[in-house]
């Protein structure tokens, strides 16, 4: 098996859907290849974490209820040996109904579903767009005070190159009906959006999520939410996470110069 085999079939390596030769072959291959291993391995722990962070939805006890009693009418009707056609119809008309009344709760996105859509949205269009910053300095005063009368709140603003996450800047963006801050990093060449909003939730640890390919952080701390994006990998982007929840609350900052 060649690397391009390996890479057309790798999802449904990771799903366990080839045959037991071709994932024999795959797999060896991959235990042997620097581009492929390494390639193999992120799969699996990006399918690990969407397993360990998904979102799953119950079914309210009054849809349970109304499914139970159709299927007792329906097994009783079973027995019959004979049912008008218009009560067939009837029984199709309030199954198709149930079952559309489950699917949109089912697949109701809640609100931070549909904020993780926009945080990813808002990440590939910078990238898309080549408009990653409004404003381009790795000076922490120079991006902090450039923010000032755009918005009606102060983000926190810091450099972190000597951990190996250079600020390159900052811009606007417009997330959850308000303009936001968006704080742009870089990680051994791959950009990194840090979207802060101001929040009146309690503090929070990272909660970690994947979406099409790319790592996402959401937390709280000091009266604002974070929403971290990129295409590196998930422990990188929690060492990033990590200094910023480590930074200085603003009023033991030096005031800005």
């Amino acid at each position: 098996m060649e690397c391009k085999d390996l890479q057309r079939e790798l999802h449904r390596l990771v799903d366990g859907e080839l045959p037991p030769a071709i994932k024999h072959e795959a797999e060896s291959h991959a235990a042997g290849c620097a581009d492929c291993g390494p390639l193999l391995k992120e799969e699996r722990q990006w399918r690990q974490a969407i397993r360990g962070t998904g979102t799953y939805y119950t079914a309210p006890d009054l849809v349970r209820r109304r499914i139970r009693a159709m299927a007792a009418r329906q097994s009783a009707a079973k027995a019959r040996t004979a049912w008008p056609g218009w009560r067939v119809a009837a029984s199709l008309l309030v199954t198709m109904g149930l079952s559309s009344a489950i699917t949109a709760y089912v697949t109701t996105p809640s609100s931070t579903s549909l904020m993780e859509q926009e945080v990813v949205a808002s990440h590939v269009r910078s990238l898309q767009m080549d408009h990653i910053t409004d404003v381009a300095s790795s000076n922490e005063h120079t991006v902090k005070p450039w923010f000032h009368g755009k918005l009606d709140y102060a983000p926190p603003v810091e450099d972190y190159a000597a951990q190996g996450f250079p600020l390159l800047g900052g811009r606007l963006e417009y997330l959850d009906h308000e303009n936001v801050a968006a704080l742009v990093y870089r990680h051994a060449q791959h950009p990194i959006n840090v979207f802060i909003l101001p929040s009146n939730a309690a503090d929070s640890a990272p909660k970690a999520m994947v979406d099409h390919g790319y790592n996402l952080l959401r937390w709280t701390k000091g009266g604002m939410t974070f929403w971290a994006v990129s295409d590196i990998n998930a422990v990188d982007l929690g060492d990033l996470a990590r200094l910023m929840r480590q930074q200085k609350p603003e009023s033991e900052h030096e005031p800005d110069k």
